[in-house]
């Protein structure tokens, strides 16, 4: 497969949202309901748990399945430190936060880049995993656990020997979910975050 198909395939896979079609399979706008975002956090707080991991699971499928395809369109090789790999991934989270199927209004990007992570770095992904998991019960506020499995992702991700460009769309893709949750950011410091369910 082309280089180029792969990273335009990314984009696609990730611009498939599945909070805004589980939510409205059960008959709700998912825009317009809790935080607004369509992501798996607020499915979890407006329509349970089911649904919200319905959600989590395809979003981090389009992760695994973006960052496959660019593996293969890279010559393969160790996953780890494969950059078409990770350009892949980066451009599946960015679909999912600008996506073209739902007017480019999408959500954060954790669960893509999840699955990204699993595939290219699976210990990586697991210990996040548990990060998030602890984290989240202990504040019970999503964004908290996933500001905080960001910043631990670049420094376990390069123990695990992802280095180079690689390592670079790792980063680009972080830093996009960062920016994406400066609204969250804002509203932790102003103590008005929502939380969810743990």
């Amino acid at each position: 497969m082309p280089t180029w198909l792969a990273l335009i395939g990314a984009y696609f896979i990730g611009s498939l949202d599945f909070a805004v079609v589980v939510a409205r399979a059960h008959g709700v706008d998912i825009h317009s309901v809790g935080s607004g975002n369509p992501g798996a956090s607020n499915v979890l707080r407006t329509l349970g748990r089911g649904p919200a991991a319905m959600v989590f699971l395809g979003d981090a499928l389009k992760g695994v399945i973006a960052a496959a395809i660019g593996w293969l369109a890279g010559g393969a090789g160790d996953p780890a430190n494969q950059p078409i790999a990770f350009a892949a991934g980066f451009l599946a989270v960015a679909g999912h936060c600008f996506p073209i199927f739902h007017r480019f209004k999408g959500g954060k990007g954790v669960a893509t880049a999840a699955g990204v992570i699993v595939f290219t770095v699976p210990v990586v992904g697991f210990i996040l995993a548990a990060l998030w998991t602890l984290v989240a019960k202990v504040f019970k506020v999503a964004s908290i656990a996933s500001l905080v499995a960001v910043v631990a992702t670049v420094p376990l991700a390069f123990w695990q020997g992802t280095r180079g460009a690689a390592l670079a769309w790792l980063g680009g893709m972080l830093a996009l979910i960062v920016v994406r949750h400066a609204p969250n950011i804002r509203r932790m410091i102003s103590g008005s975050e929502q939380k969810v369910p743990t």
